[in-house]
């Protein structure tokens, strides 16, 4: 979750180090810091609390040399957002530095053991114990105390340390949480996601868990824990770091939401070939594999977890399969019934959600078959799958999803019309109609984009509000549960996703007046249903806001306020009709004076379990 930056080169790592995490401030922002080595072989550290606009103003006027140093966002597990619980951690010396993201399960047992040799503690987080692990191993050299001392360590990491009796040196390792190095012009960068350094170089080397990177001037080495060197090859970014900024919008979410069109049509555009099949080799499908499946089982969590929700149908109408969606952090903790004749379908923005990947582990480990949607290339979670597909939306910034998501939904089409007609299901004429459809959303998504002054128009209406409660059926009801948690995350006004049949078993209760009602209201299959689950909301008084289809005049004679969208395939709606509530979410936010691009208490990778 926190960001991590580290560089060694010939530049003062100061300006460098603060710019990485600027980059990486999306992803932890309770307190911050730096570290640098002096040329006279000292550690200074300037630590903040809040975002780093508090650690920039910490920094005027101070003088911190060196070539070499580290840097940290925070996003408080163990321990508040105070000044001694900022990182980067020092040793009793003061000789060692380091930063670290994820969770040391075992760091009481190892706290205690190290206070009976002598250590003692100035913070109450868990990563402080890896620098006094680190002070209880060191022998003269950084990187055999990196991986001695986390031999004994348990949970997750991505860590980077510095010794000031080694001041040409930095060191890294990773347990569950990324971390990347990046190859500059006699340079080198390290970091917890690739936008730190992006704007030096695009040529990265990913770490692998349980492996530690040791970087001087002129080299760099990978080894295992046991110290038996691996080499991996060096990956070029293929975005560069203009794609990071924003652009002209005042805010990152809006220019992500405004991305959407093209992250679906890059998403789509390499999937086909020139007869309009898809083209999707590094499934590893082929038809006897997908006639042979038992069932899909989707894993994720958050608003990946709500595209998983899509393609549960979207499977069991294309693919005429069974199809289990579930939420990463359970599917792991049971007793899993999954088989060799499953296909287990993992869903991550970033490839590195810890409680996925422990899911995929899982999976794999029973025999499953994994397919991994992510975003990131070099991911964790597509060097753990057995196939992959990605979305192109490039780097997303905001912390509440908004390109990825939809980015994610034109690979769930794209995966159940793969896996249909590798099984037969789906007739030529079928399937072509399905994917003609498909690839003009990115024109009907551009048309629900320009017309968005409605509404900032119904945000305006209903900011004040307190209580949402989102209805759809069907292919509306992983909509309708996304629209909740975007106005909940970036607003913090309560609001409830719900089936419209299920609002009858509880959640009418709620209604009255003063709670605004958004129904997912489009041309298909359950719309009768929907116009008499709007009726019952009217007869208690809730005013009624929908996401209906263009032309639909009946809607608009019993609801308050409707927002359209161009019509299409049923199955397809949910593409246009979330692009409102996204839009709905950012503007009540807005004015309600939130930061949407940071909300309170949340970061973009969720690395700890």
């Amino acid at each position: 979750m926190c960001g991590i930056v580290g560089y060694l080169g010939q530049s003062e790592a100061k300006s460098i180090l603060f710019e990485g995490l600027r980059r990486l401030e999306y992803r932890g922002y309770d307190s911050a810091g730096l570290c640098m080595i002096s040329p006279d072989r000292e550690l200074g550290c300037i630590h903040s609390v809040g975002n780093l606009d508090s650690l920039e103003r910490a920094l005027e006027g101070v003088d911190l040399p060196g070539m070499v140093g580290v840097g940290h966002t925070r996003w408080a597990t163990h321990g508040a957002p105070t000044m001694e619980n900022a990182h980067p951690h020092l040793d009793c010396n003061g000789d060692i530095a380091i930063v670290h993201n994820g969770i040391i399960e075992n760091f009481l047992q190892l706290r205690a053991e190290l206070a009976e040799n002598g250590h003692t503690f100035s913070s109450q987080t868990d990563s402080e114990t890896l620098a006094h692990l680190l002070e209880e191993h060191y022998r003269g050299d950084l990187a055999q105390a990196m991986r001695d001392g986390l031999k004994r360590v348990e949970g997750s990491f991505a860590v980077v340390a510095v010794h000031c009796e080694e001041p040409g040196v930095i060191v890294a390792a990773r347990r569950g949480s990324p971390m990347a190095l990046g190859l500059g012009d006699g340079e080198y960068f390290i970091a917890s996601g690739v936008p730190a350094f992006l704007a030096k170089t695009r040529r990265v080397v990913y770490l692998e868990d349980d492996e530690v990177l040791s970087v001087n001037g002129d080299s760099y080495r990978i080894t295992d824990l046991d110290g038996r060197e691996v080499s991996h090859e060096v990956s070029v970014v293929e975005w560069d770091i203009d794609a990071a900024e924003k652009g002209g919008y005042p805010d990152f979410m809006l220019k992500e939401i405004y991305e959407q069109p093209r992250a679906v049509a890059d998403t789509l555009g390499d999937k086909f070939d020139s007869s309009g099949r898809i083209s999707a080799e590094e499934l590893a499908l082929d038809p006897a594999t997908a006639k042979g499946l038992r069932r899909i089982v989707v894993v994720a969590c958050g608003t990946s977890f709500h595209a998983g929700l899509l393609s549960k149908y979207l499977f069991e109408r294309w693919a005429e399969l069974p199809c289990e969606i579930e939420i990463a952090s359970e599917f792991r903790s049971r007793n899993l019934v999954v088989t060799p004749d499953d296909l287990v379908v993992a869903i991550s923005q970033s490839g590195e959600t810890a409680d996925t990947l422990a899911g995929v582990r899982e999976a794999r480990r029973r025999g499953a078959s994994v397919v991994a949607v992510v975003n990131v290339v070099g991911s964790q979670m597509t060097r753990e799958s057995s196939g992959a597909i990605y979305t192109h939306a490039g780097p997303e910034i905001g912390v509440a999803a908004t390109k990825t998501f939809t980015s994610q939904m034109a690979a769930m089409y794209l995966l159940a019309l793969y896996i249909g007609r590798l099984r037969g299901v789906l007739s030529d004429e079928r399937y072509m109609k399905n994917v003609e459809e498909l690839r003009a959303m990115p024109a009907k998504m551009e048309e629900v984009l320009a017309d968005s002054g409605p509404v900032a128009a119904c945000a305006e209406k209903y900011h004040g509000a307190e209580d949402f409660l989102f209805l759809g059926r069907g292919f509306g009801y992983p909509v309708a549960m996304e629209g909740a948690l975007k106005l909940k995350e970036i607003s913090y006004i309560h609001a409830e996703g719900q089936p419209a049949g299920e609002m009858k078993h509880g959640p009418i209760a709620l209604l009255d007046d003063g709670v605004p009602v958004v129904a997912v209201a489009s041309l298909d299959s359950v719309y009768e249903k929907m116009i008499s689950n709007i009726e019952e909301v009217k007869a208690r008084g809730a005013p009624v806001m929908a996401i209906a289809t263009r032309g639909d005049d009946e809607i608009t004679g019993i609801c308050d306020d409707v927002l359209f969208v161009p019509e299409t395939l049923e199955v397809l709606y949910p593409m246009l009709t979330v692009i409102h509530l996204q839009l709905l979410a950012y503007h009540i936010a807005k004015l309600r004076g939130c930061n949407v691009d940071q909300p309170r208490n949340l970061a973009k990778t969720v690395t700890v379990e």
